[in-house]
């Protein structure tokens, strides 16, 4: 595949991701706080406004995360531009889940000065997440794979 169909594929890819991202938290959190309500013994929605980052680490460092989360989208951008060549689709595609993620979560710190998390897991004592914290662990657990497989050949 050429340089240039693997970059769009990367494009189109993140902008999926980043779309659905702020898309299905909207309509989640929308239904929740109209009243919607779900809980079974996995997980429940259960809406938070989450100031920090996972864990609530930097809680109210909206500037920090802000700048860490762009400055993170570029090193990720430099990196593709760089790579693209050698990639393969499948490291395009998580770099873009994880692009898109940390895309989606930067919108909102951006957009409303929090993330809204929404999913809560019941059977673990774990915080609340969103469809964008989400994309970055996939993203990041499949590139952790990825790379250790190629390192293993």
């Amino acid at each position: 595949m050429s340089k240039t169909s693997k970059l769009i594929y990367f494009v189109i890819c993140y902008f999926f991701f980043v779309f659905t991202n702020i898309y299905l938290s909207q309509i989640i959190v929308e239904n929740l706080t109209n009243g919607y309500k779900l809980s079974n013994p996995v997980f429940s929605l259960n809406y938070v406004q989450n100031t920090g980052a996972a864990f609530s680490i930097l809680k109210d460092a909206r500037e920090i995360l802000i700048i860490l989360a762009v400055v993170a989208l570029v090193l990720l951008f430099i990196y593709v531009l760089n790579h693209i060549k050698s990639m393969s689709l499948k490291m395009c595609f998580f770099i873009a889940l994880l692009s898109g993620g940390i895309a989606g979560n930067l919108h909102e710190r951006i957009a409303f000065g929090f993330v809204r998390d929404y999913f809560q897991l019941n059977f673990i004592n774990f915080p609340v997440f969103n469809i964008s914290d989400i994309s970055i662990n996939v993203g990041v657990i499949a590139l952790i794979i990825l790379i250790l497989l190629k390192h293993t050949k």
